[in-house]
């Protein structure tokens, strides 16, 4: 079984020097994401970069994120944690895909509210990135709702051009300037 425990061997690795400044919103990293992109039925996350290793997520929980009656869906909800501590990639330069999400669920989440989560990096182990966030209720100290660990693994862009379907590939190639050798 994979572990999203903390290896002895980590290490805390540095901000990039050309990562966003703290407080600047981090772009949409594709315009389909469901997470940050342009998607009618997505999440619209607002993610910011804060300082250090942290990030900052905006999750406006809306009618249609529904699960039970008036309350946001627990998917969704893994869903926001997934995509912003994957946002944490823009202070790295790094790319990396979810290997592991634990999350778990401390208090419901109401329709009309607003999940404020703060993501951190923990640490890295060759290809491993180690990640942990909150969430809170309405505020950034209201209260917590919501927790997760996660495991993130460093690829390149090659790993999208094998896995997915080449329309889109192109299409976010064009979007992000890469070069990508297939």
């Amino acid at each position: 079984m994979n572990s999203i425990e903390l290896p002895a061997d980590a290490e805390l690795p540095s901000r990039h020097p050309k990562a966003p400044a703290p407080g600047t919103e981090l772009p949409v990293h594709y315009q389909r994401c469901f997470g940050c992109g342009d998607v009618d039925a997505g999440l619209h996350l607002k993610i910011r970069a804060g300082e250090g290793l942290t990030v900052t997520g905006l999750f406006q929980v809306t009618e249609h994120h529904q699960g039970a009656p008036g309350l946001a869906h627990g998917g969704l909800l893994a869903a926001a944690f997934d995509e912003t501590l994957g946002s944490l990639n823009w202070l790295l330069h790094t790319t990396t895909v979810t290997g592991r999400l634990e999350t778990d669920f401390r208090r419901p989440v109401p329709v009309d509210s607003t999940l404020h989560i703060l993501a951190k990096v923990d640490g890295l182990a060759g290809r491993k990135l180690y990640v942990s966030a909150e969430g809170r209720l309405n505020a950034v100290d209201g209260p917590l709702a919501l927790t997760a660990r996660g495991l993130f693994v460093k690829v390149g862009i090659e790993h999208f051009v094998k896995h997915g379907r080449p329309q889109d590939i192109a299409e976010a190639v064009d979007e992000r300037g890469f070069e990508v050798n297939p």
